[in-house]
């Protein structure tokens, strides 16, 4: 197959080529008989003929005379041709025929011809490889299939004495050496630009035996040689040989295929970076532009660029002293850093530390093209690291400095502009790491950025925007931007009608809202209806995601749900509720869950259909949208006529399966959920009992770590054991020590409803004994000192409870109850005047019965 293409491609493209003389004539011993040939011949220039047959033995001069012979000959022939083949592939002369007419980008200009000794070890060894391969396959034939020797196909003519002018290296300062001054237009690259060899790709010897070329002939004379040898066993002598030469063979089709796919593209740039290496300052220039020719945002032309030693070469360039260099360097590497392979690569060879030196440059467009290679190569926390740790955040930031709000600019105010951009491209690139973060503020980057958030101009306002909504994750951003007075800006450019602009105006948003100053001024600002107007734009899930985010945030603030009322921004949600990606998904089920606090919204999530989609959303495995829909479905679960539905669309279950996930946060927010479910569902107390080691299950939750899941299941276990039957049900399952367990938590969260579901323990058995047992009543007492009054009543209601057991009773009293109940007692809260007076009462009746059991 790779001769009968490579016959076709002599025929047809290279037809003299074909005919050229080879300097030592094939020969080897065939089956041809004289009247396979017709009478006339073809001659050289001296007349000798290019085909010789003699008794047993044939003889070429040139590839159109092996090609012919190959097309007519036999199997012992054509495998007899084939590995002559292997023989031409070392033999220098033709590698030169065969480069040049192939694949002239191969070959350089400067080149002739090359002795075998002073080639590169590298290349020595694949010819070593292919003599080798040879000696094997001619064991394996048994047979003599050529008479030259390996000394005699190689030339041994001394290389070229043509001298060109060479790159001087930059290393010469690291070697104490004086560099070089521009007299001469000469450019300075690093020695290993000069030195290496140039290859189609800088691991093209790990994929190959030897060559493309050699790899058909190998697996040709393999194919050749299966129906060849005589039949039978082979001797193990044999079979080892066989495999020991098929070896080379293995995945050889794929990295041929590789190789042919490769488009023409490729080969020119290798040729043009070849210039780079050996040119002077005018070729350079020359061969940057002609390189900046090429669609670089081509996959194919970036990784041809890297192939072929052409980033070795441009950042090389970055250390010379002329600005025309360095600038068409930096546009090559502008463009092919988009490629994430390329981006690493750059870092590899140091590009980093050369780049941030530049951007002390005095040359303002110079320090653009800089920032803005930076802002591309920082796309991975290795290259934002090294940017930090060389001093680069400091100088992007000094770039930040300039006046942008004049709209009539001179060329200098543009530049200057351009260089800001450029900053705050890199800034918003090196921002997604914390300690970035941290060291932009550190170098003054929030004011220069709140002074560019009022330009006019929206391709600046873009990246200081994005910064600014990078760094909002942390609270120090936050309050700066609130200090700062940014958040008017924000709101001000989401009325922009550029989307990528108002995306990250809402993104910015979104995370500035965690704070309670940010939502009212967000509504001051008149953010709200801006925010509801982008809802409609549902073809943008980018900015789709980020306006629901920011309408999340904003209404926990309950002033701020009402105005969201105003502009029907419910409506426009629940119909987000299907056909969106979770991202978008996450922050509509949020906003829901927070807007449906208010009783009037969970009538209109119904009415609008928004039930059912939120239970389905119940079997997802997204954690962050599992605990949004946990929470909005508690909610909605709270008016009676959602709990139907929600019961019929069996939503108690999911929820209830929702505590055996692992996520903390997705525990809690399930067992939130639950408590509502069991008060307004019907048949609620067989419901519970119904699910197969439901109530196991959640008590063993009070084995938790977490805070917020105790304090949720503490409130569970509270509705839960309201009714008789699964009060034994979780007694039986341990849960009076686990709880009493609890009894010493500081949190009053969980004080709360802890309290609460020992008060309604105390009603089975001989709980309240148990739990005096355990411990459980002197640190309720310390309850009674906290400053939440929510914890007071459940407090006094668990105390009055377990009153009722006289040792309970004594152990109140000596920890000082009696005192704090009494105040409680003129509490406005009833509940708690009740519980207090109940539980007082107990104690002076104990005491009572106890000084008339001693006068007694």
């Amino acid at each position: 197959m790779g001769v009968t293409l490579l016959r076709a491609q002599l025929s047809s493209k290279h037809p003299q080529d074909a005919n050229f003389a080879f300097k030592e004539p094939l020969r080897w011993n065939t089956t041809f008989r004289v009247n396979n040939f017709k009478a006339e011949h073809d001659s050289n220039s001296d007349g000798h003929p290019l085909l010789q047959l003699s008794c047993s033995t044939i003889s070429l001069h040139n590839f159109s005379q092996l090609s012919n012979t190959e097309h007519m000959g036999n199997k012992l022939d054509r495998c007899c041709i084939c590995y002559s083949l292997c023989f031409l592939w070392v033999n220098w002369s033709f590698i030169q025929l065969l480069v040049m007419m192939e694949f002239p980008c191969w070959w350089d200009v400067h080149s002739s011809h090359i002795d075998f000794h002073q080639l590169p070890p590298k290349k020595r060894r694949n010819i070593q490889g292919v003599k080798e391969q040879s000696l094997r396959a001619r064991a394996f034939f048994n047979t003599q299939t050529t008479e030259f020797h390996w000394q005699n196909l190689v030339h041994s003519e001394p290389p070229s004495t043509r001298k060109f002018e060479h790159m001087e290296s930059v290393d010469a300062k690291e070697q104490g050496q004086t560099q070089r001054s521009y007299e001469h237009q000469e450019k300075n690259v690093l020695e290993k630009a000069n030195k290496k060899k140039a290859e189609p790709s800088l691991n093209w010897e790990s994929l190959r035996p030897a060559s493309p070329i050699h790899c058909v002939i190998i697996a040709l004379v393999i194919v050749c040689s299966i129906k060849t040898v005589p039949q039978g066993s082979p001797s193990v002598e044999e079979s080892k040989k066989k495999a020991l030469f098929s070896l080379s063979t293995l995945n050889f089709w794929g990295r041929v295929e590789r190789f042919t796919d490769l488009p023409s593209e490729y080969w020119q740039i290798q040729k043009i970076v070849k210039y780079l290496k050996g040119g002077n300052q005018t070729a350079t220039v020359i061969a940057l532009c002609s390189m900046r020719d090429f669609n670089l945002a081509q996959e194919s032309c970036q990784l041809a660029i890297r192939d072929v030693g052409g980033l070795e070469v441009l950042i090389n360039l970055l250390d010379t002293e002329e600005i025309k260099c360095k600038i068409g360097s930096l546009k090559i590497l502008k463009e092919i850093s988009s490629n994430s392979q390329i981006r690493r690569a750059i870092a590899d060879l140091g590009g980093l530390q050369t780049m941030v030196e530049i951007l002390d440059s005095s040359d303002k467009d110079l320090k653009s093209l800089v920032a803005e290679t930076v802002a591309n190569v920082a796309k991975f926390r290795r290259a934002r690291r090294t940017v930090k740790q060389h001093g680069g955040i400091k100088r992007l930031v000094e770039l930040l400095d300039c006046v942008p709000d004049s709209a009539a600019l001179s060329e200098q105010q543009e530049k200057d502009i351009e260089v800001a951009r450029c900053g705050a491209l890199a800034l918003w690139s090196c921002s997604r790491s914390t300690r970035n973060k941290e060291a932009i503020r550190r170098a003054g980057g929030i004011p220069l950025l709140a002074r560019l958030l009022k330009s006019p101009h929206e391709n600046m306002l873009i990246p200081v925007v994005g910064t600014l909504q990078e760094c909002a994750s942390e609270k120090s951003y936050r309050i700066a931007i609130q200090a700062e007075g940014l958040i008017e800006d924000l709101v001000k450019n989401l009325n922009s009608g550029n989307h990528e602009l108002q995306m990250h105006c809402a993104s910015a948003i979104f995370k500035c809202a965690e704070d309670k100053k940010t939502r009212d001024f967000v509504r001051q600002y008149e953010g709200f209806q801006t925010l509801v107007g982008l809802l409609k734009v549902s073809e943008n899930k980018q900015l789709l995601a980020a306006a629901t985010g920011a309408i999340w945030k904003c209404s926990i603030s309950l002033e701020n749900v009402e105005k969201f009322q105003e502009y029907n921004a419910l409506e426009m949600l629940v119909g987000l509720l299907t056909d969106q990606p979770e991202e978008v998904l996450i922050n509509v089920v949020g906003a829901l869950g927070e807007c449906a606090r208010n009783p009037p919204n969970r009538a209109t999530v119904r009415k609008c259909g928004g039930i059912q989609p939120l239970v389905g959303l119940l079997t997802g495995i997204n954690p962050a949208l599992l605990v949004n829909v946990t929470r909005a479905v508690g909610a909605c679960a709270v008016d009676l006529e959602n709990m139907a539905i929600i019961d019929n669309l069996d939503g108690v279950r999911l929820l209830w399966s929702l505590l055996k996930n692992p996520n903390p946060d997705v525990q809690a927010n399930a067992a939130w959920a639950v408590c509502p479910c069991i008060k307004n569902a019907k048949d609620a107390r067989e419901m519970v009992r119904s699910f197969v080691c439901g109530l196991e299950l959640i008590v063993n939750l009070l084995k938790s770590t977490n805070k917020e899941v105790l304090a949720s299941v503490c409130a569970a276990i509270a509705n839960i054991a309201k009714d008789e039957e699964n009060l034994a049900v979780i007694t039986d399952h341990g849960v009076v020590p686990m709880l009493a367990k609890l009894a010493n938590t500081a949190d009053d969260k969980l004080r709360r409803h802890l309290a609460e579901a020992i008060a309604q323990c105390c009603m089975w058995g001989t709980n309240r004994v148990s739990f005096g047992e355990a411990g459980a009543v002197a640190p309720l007492v310390g309850y009674l000192g906290s400053s939440d009054a929510s914890v007071h009543q459940a407090t006094a209601e668990a105390l009055f409870q377990l009153s009722k057991d006289p040792n309970n009773c004594i152990t109140m009293h000596e920890n000082g109850a009696v005192k704090l109940l009494l105040g409680m007692i003129g509490s406005s809260d009833e509940v708690l005047q009740e519980a207090a007076a109940g539980c007082v009462a107990n104690i002076r009746r104990l005491a009572l019965a106890n000084e008339k059991a001693r006068y007694n």
